[in-house]
């Protein structure tokens, strides 16, 4: 089964077309700037070279019309006929309450879609608008969301509850919902077969770290706890989100600085974190050069994220009773060796011994990077939830 995965941003479209039944990966690619001049279309044969393409996308059909065309291109497409395209996966970035697992867009799941909006304003929309293109692209062929928050959904109501009237989580479902849940979930499972045990027996916390990050518990399979809350700027410092702080300051900074909502809201998700701190970038390979040069500021941004994710691992192995592996993923968490060992430093009352040679030795690539000794595996483990999607989809339209 060839399974199209899409993620739609704003001005974006993500994609991999994979074989799904042998779970490989056939092309993949990126439309930017749609919408703006100078479109450009990124498409990558697997085991062939990237090609780019400039050209005029209006809006998202148009840029899911340019995905079919050049998967069926004679000189760098993958498939000779649209039909091999049996299924259709997106991912959704939030379900809410209601949808606990991935499901088949059906005309009543996109009502229900759409009022979900006022849950994430900046990201579903942008999923509706991929699904409705490709409905009329591809209307033939099925198609499936796949939740990010749904595998936080089991977490139990005093992890997921705020401490706020309780008719304000009845009344608007403020409560922590959670994010990166098809990464949490793929490299858990992953980290269950490199280690050898079933996933059911362990006790995992899943650190996933790029320019947005989370970090999750994980007891037997199931996530109990996770840094993101109502929306992904709680937790851990990002590369341009504020994470944790007192609510109170930004009511304090609005009264300063006289800002609107908007401007607030802007100020903590876009001018914050990593680039907020450094003043150099919200880029850490940026900022980790700048902090060997010796830039206080890059410094210092480096060392809060590291801080902050060392307290959350404390935080979460007391959480779960102990901990048996700690996985580090996203662009962060499998590049970069530094933040690997600082986050790691001083840990091992926790039985948690990170090896140093074979930290120094890994990048982008899967990895034990514990020492014989530790009693807690630390791995580094690629995230693919591409892969999570396509599995997903592939279940459900064989089930339908």
């Amino acid at each position: 089964m060839k399974t199209l995965v899409v993620n739609c941003g704003s001005s974006s479209v993500k994609y991999q077309l994979i074989d799904a039944d042998t779970e490989k990966t056939l092309a993949k690619g990126n439309v930017a700037r749609i919408g703006m001049s100078e479109s450009v279309l990124t498409h990558q044969p697997i085991g062939g070279k990237e090609i780019k393409i400039s050209q005029e996308i209006l809006d998202h059909i148009v840029a899911i019309e340019h995905v079919v065309a050049i998967l069926l291109s004679p000189n760098h497409g993958v498939i000779k006929n649209v039909s091999e395209i049996s299924a259709i996966g997106h991912r959704v970035v939030h379900g809410g309450e209601k949808f606990t697992n991935s499901v088949l867009i059906t005309h009543d799941l996109m009502g229900e879609l759409r009022n979900l909006v006022e849950l994430a304003p900046l990201h579903n929309p942008h999923n509706i608008r991929g699904i409705t293109a490709c409905q009329k692209i591809l209307p033939d062929v099925p198609e499936v969301a796949v939740f990010d928050t749904a595998f936080h959904h089991k977490m139990p109501d005093y992890a997921y509850i705020y401490g706020i009237p309780y008719i304000l989580y009845k009344k608007y479902g403020i409560r922590r919902y959670g994010f990166h849940g098809m990464s949490h979930r793929y490299v858990s499972e992953r980290a269950a077969e490199m280690v050898g045990k079933p996933l059911s027996e362990l006790k995992i916390i899943t650190a996933h770290l790029g320019n947005g990050a989370s970090i999750t518990a994980i007891n037997n399979g199931v996530s109990i706890d996770t840094s993101m809350g109502f929306t992904p700027l709680e937790g851990l410092i990002m590369g341009t989100r504020t994470g944790d702080m007192d609510p109170a300051i930004i009511l304090h900074i609005m009264a300063r600085e006289e800002l609107t909502l908007h401007e607030a809201n802007t100020l903590m998700n876009k001018h914050s974190g990593l680039a907020g701190i450094s003043g150099v970038s919200s880029d850490m390979r940026e900022i980790t050069e700048a902090a060997i040069a010796g830039h206080s500021n890059a410094n210092l941004a480096l060392e809060a994220f590291c801080y902050r994710l060392k307290k959350y691992i404390g935080a979460y192995s007391a959480a779960l009773g102990g901990l048996d592996v700690l996985v580090f993923t996203g662009g962060i968490g499998e590049n970069s060796k530094r933040v690997r060992r600082i986050t790691c430093e001083n840990m091992a009352y926790l039985g948690l011994t990170l090896d140093s040679e074979k930290n120094k030795k890994v990048s982008g690539s899967e990895a034990d990077i514990s020492t014989d000794n530790s009693k807690v595996k630390i791995l580094v483990v690629p995230t693919n939830e591409e892969l999570v999607i396509a599995r997903d989809t592939k279940r459900i339209v064989e089930g339908v």
